[in-house]
Parts: structure tokens; C-alpha cells; sequence
């Protein structure tokens, strides 16, 4: 694993590209304008902010997310991608702020992107998010979309006071100088890169391993998120409101499996889930009428929360315990 810097005009170009992506197993883009605006003053200030973690891989994937409200574009086959694992956050408040020549997806919050540095401010973080993008004081503000614009910076600092002048120029010269640290490996091995998502995850946000799985997406008709997402609403009835991920993989890797392991589970080809899906479906409803039928539960809504607990974890441990001999008979 190499550990290299790049300016901030580089990353953006690469984005511009389409070199760097962000997979579909991430979460979206959640930080609040405040954030972003901390986060750039860090930049700013030349405080540490951690490095970013790029996969680098010849094979793209089958299906990605968009960087916050942004579609980026297609990569050059020729060139390799670098997916993002760690500082998704940071990557798209970094391009967000800074860029000109996307444009955000309809319907899509962009108002964290106008962030503006106040001229002669005496706060301790000078920047400042205005609603108006297009109307503000020139003479008191300055928006970093234009840090890296060169013909509209120039525009903008033409008939300032001097010593505001200096301020702006003082301010793209920090940004332009300013490098982000970056971690990059190449990898073809998905095992290997599931466990390098999930344990940096343990750290931080969390997310589970069935996100990551998602990503591999079966087949062009086989979307493992979707049929996770239409099993979770067909259990709704019975009182599996809040069901999770977790628990539907743990049940779909006893079934195929006889044992409850996803990180075995991502080894199995796309084939052996599809061919057994209706199995894992059909044992999960018929686990639900065993608990009707022998313990005599009828709704999960009456339970307390921690008889839910023990209900959702009996579901599982009567699939890894009985999987095998129970379809067999029962399909």
C-alpha cells in the first residue's frame, strides 16, 4: 500500500475524469454544511484531516454511486479506476466546494456548496455558507468555486482594495499548495477488499457487510439489494419493521452455507445465490410459521423489545441449525 499526496486541483481533474469513482456499497454524502466548512478551514489552517483511501482496479464495477449530488462521468477504458473505501465525505466536500464544470442532479441540496471566505473576518473559522450565490458583497466575500478559476479570480480581485487583494491571493495559495494525503492498493481479490472496507468501518461509520456484497451485483437481473429490499416489506406484516440486512444475510448464508459467514458468502459464485433464493425466501416465511404455528407468536408487535431480540435471533439460529434437513423436506 503507497502512500502519496495529491493537490487538490488533482484530485478534481481525476474525478472530472472519471478515475476516481465511489462504489454503490457506500452511504451517501451525509455532512451538514457546518462540517464541510470546518473541514475546509482544517485544509485552510493546515491542520491534519486524515488520508483517503483509494482501491485501485482494471475492473470496473457493475453499478456506482454518485459522488454527492453529482453523476461523474465515464472512466477511459485504457486507464485503471481508484474506487473510494475511506474519505468519502472529505472527496466530495473537496469537489463540491471547489468545482465548476459539473452540475448537481435535479432535486439534489447543493446549498453546502456555496461556501464563501470572509475578507477581513475576525472568526475564528472565516468561512461562511451564504444562501445567494450569484448576489453578495464582493468587497467582504469571496467564493471558492473560483480558488482554481483563474480568469473569473483575476475578475473578481480586478478593482479590489489591495490589502483585500492580497487576502485572496494569500487564500488560493494555501488551497492550490495544500495536499491531500492518499492510500491507494491494487487489488483484483474481492475478499481482500471486503475486509479491508469493513474493518476500516469498525472504526467509523458503520456499515454492514451486506452493503458491500451488494456491490458484486449478480446478475443484470439479480439485484441482491432489491430482493433484500422486497423480502423486508413482504415481512413488515408480521412486525419485522426494522429487520435488518444482517439478519437476511446471516439466514441466506445457513441456507446456501449451512453456516452463517458472509465473508465465505462473497466467495460463492452469483449462480449458487440466485439458484438458491427461493429456498432462502421461502424458509425465512415458513421460520415465520413455525413461530405461529409451535410458539404460538402471531405478531412481533406485541413482543417487548427485548422478547424481538431473542424472537429475530431464534429465526436465525433455527436456520443454522436445521437448514439443510428442513428443506429438504419442506420444497
Amino acid at each position: 500500500m503507497a502512500d502519496t499526496y495529491c493537490f487538490i486541483k488533482d484530485l478534481i481533474n481525476d474525478l472530472e475524469r472519471g478515475r476516481i469513482k465511489i462504489p454503490s456499497f457506500q452511504r451517501g454524502f451525509v455532512w451538514e454544511p457546518n462540517r464541510v466548512a470546518y473541514f475546509i478551514d482544517s485544509i485552510y489552517k493546515g491542520f491534519p484531516f486524515g488520508s483517503v483511501l483509494l482501491w485501485r482496479t482494471k475492473n470496473p464495477l457493475r453499478t456506482e454511486r454518485n459522488l454527492g449530488p453529482y453523476r461523474l462521468p465515464e472512466n477511459d477504458p485504457e486507464y485503471p479506476i481508484d474506487y473510494v473505501l475511506d474519505g468519502q465525505q472529505r472527496i466530495t466536500s473537496i469537489f463540491g466546494i471547489f468545482q465548476n464544470s459539473l452540475i448537481a442532479e435535479e432535486d439534489k441540496g447543493t446549498d453546502w456548496t456555496n461556501l464563501f471566505f470572509e475578507l477581513n473576518s475576525k472568526e475564528s473559522v472565516p468561512f461562511k455558507h451564504l444562501n445567494d450565490f450569484t448576489n453578495y458583497d464582493n468587497q467582504k466575500f469571496f467564493p471558492l468555486k473560483y480558488v482554481f478559476n483563474s480568469p473569473k479570480y483575476r475578475q473578481l480581485t480586478r478593482n479590489l482594495d489591495e490589502s483585500l487583494a492580497q487576502q485572496i491571493d494569500n487564500l488560493v495559495e494555501k488551497f492550490t499548495k495544500a495536499r491531500i494525503p492518499v492510500e491507494r492498493f491494487e487489488s483484483e481479490e474481492r475478499k481482500y477488499v471486503a475486509t479491508v472496507f469493513e474493518r476500516i468501518n469498525r472504526q467509523g461509520v458503520e456499515l454492514d457487510t451486506f452493503q458491500l456484497l451488494s456491490v458484486w451485483n449478480w446478475s443484470e437481473d439479480f439485484d441482491l439489494q432489491e430482493k433484500f429490499k422486497e423480502l423486508t416489506e413482504e415481512l413488515q406484516p408480521f412486525g419485522f419493521k426494522e429487520i435488518g440486512s444482517d439478519l437476511l444475510l446471516k439466514c441466506s448464508s445457513a441456507v446456501v452455507m449451512n453456516r452463517a459467514d458472509p465473508e465465505n458468502f462473497m466467495e460463492l459464485p452469483g449462480s449458487a445465490v440466485r439458484e438458491k433464493f427461493y429456498e432462502i425466501r421461502t424458509g425465512i416465511f415458513r421460520a415465520i410459521d413455525f413461530l405461529k404455528t409451535d410458539l404460538n407468536v402471531f405478531s412481533l408487535k406485541l413482543l417487548h423489545n427485548g422478547e424481538y431480540l431473542n424472537c429475530s435471533h431464534g429465526i436465525f439460529r433455527f436456520f443454522t441449525k436445521t437448514a439443510s434437513p428442513y428443506f429438504s423436506r419442506s420444497i
